[in-house]
């Protein structure tokens, strides 16, 4: 059903969240309507002094990552969802655009758990042939020492990696 006024409505748990400084997200089904809801409800979250961001897609890595910095962050499932899978496939902290997941509002859930639920996320590009890489790299890890962070922080770490089980990263010292 639409003009009951559940947009409106959201915009209490959505604040009540946001003075976490943490984020939330606001999740709708398409570009327009998460485009329309930011301008109608952003005012409101200004007034009480939050920040409103909107992902779109195809919209620029600087321009997303700015989005995602606000307090309140409006886009779709699908643009929510593949900047996840993006995130999980980066290879540093500076390449992601979320920030840690805290709490989301889904608008037209019954659309997007159960109609946008039959189409996979799936991520796929050019494969290079890097089996050369691979079968060089083979040979020195075996030889590689994973370190410790030292607990002064002035001194150097041990070994020749650390591992950030939290980002699931790992750094070469």
């Amino acid at each position: 059903r639409t003009g009951e006024g559940k947009t409106l409505v959201s915009t209490l748990p959505v604040y009540l969240n946001a003075l976490s400084s943490k984020g939330v997200h606001v999740v709708t089904v398409n570009d327009y309507l998460a485009g329309r809801d930011a301008s109608w409800m952003g005012p409101i979250y200004e007034f009480l002094g939050l920040s409103v961001g909107v992902i779109r897609s195809q919209q620029d890595y600087a321009d997303k990552q700015a989005a995602y910095q606000a307090d309140i962050t409006y886009g779709t499932n699908n643009e929510f969802g593949f900047d996840y899978l993006r995130d999980n496939m980066a290879f540093s902290v500076e390449q992601k655009v979320q920030r840690t997941l805290n709490y989301a509002v889904v608008d037209e859930v019954d659309s997007i758990l159960i109609d946008e639920a039959r189409t996979p996320l799936i991520i796929s590009g050019a494969v290079e042939d890097s089996s050369r890489q691979y079968q060089q790299i083979n040979t020195i890890i075996p030889r590689l020492e994973r370190g410790e962070e030292p607990e002064n922080k002035e001194e150097a770490p041990t070994g020749h990696f650390l591992v950030n089980e939290k980002n699931r990263s790992v750094e070469l010292t």
